[in-house]
């Protein structure tokens, strides 16, 4: 549990030093402060999350987002699923 409690400060710590230097942090789309974003990956067993930097033109980070990579991967098996209902539907004219 120490190692986990240890990661968790430590992003904290890095998320807090980016939102000091006016980065925007955002969880889904969503304004997020260090806290709320920490919070979410101690909690994470709705979903994992991957970093998606945003660049400004002379090299520095301009926003943080963390997507929920499980989220959008069942977002996107229902979608897939939902169309091959609708293509296998006989009540649905393929033409």
């Amino acid at each position: 549990m120490k190692k986990d409690s240890a990661v968790y400060e430590n992003l904290y710590t890095e998320l807090e030093d980016y939102e000091k230097k006016g980065v925007c942090i955002l969880i889904d789309g969503n304004s997020a402060s260090p806290m709320q974003v920490v919070r979410q990956h101690m909690v994470r067993e709705a979903g994992s999350y991957m970093r998606d930097y945003e660049i400004d033109p002379e090299g520095h980070i301009e926003s943080l987002s963390f997507v929920n990579i499980n989220e959008k991967y069942r977002k996107n098996r229902r979608q897939k699923g939902q169309r091959a209902a609708r293509r296998n539907s006989p009540f649905i004219q393929n033409g």
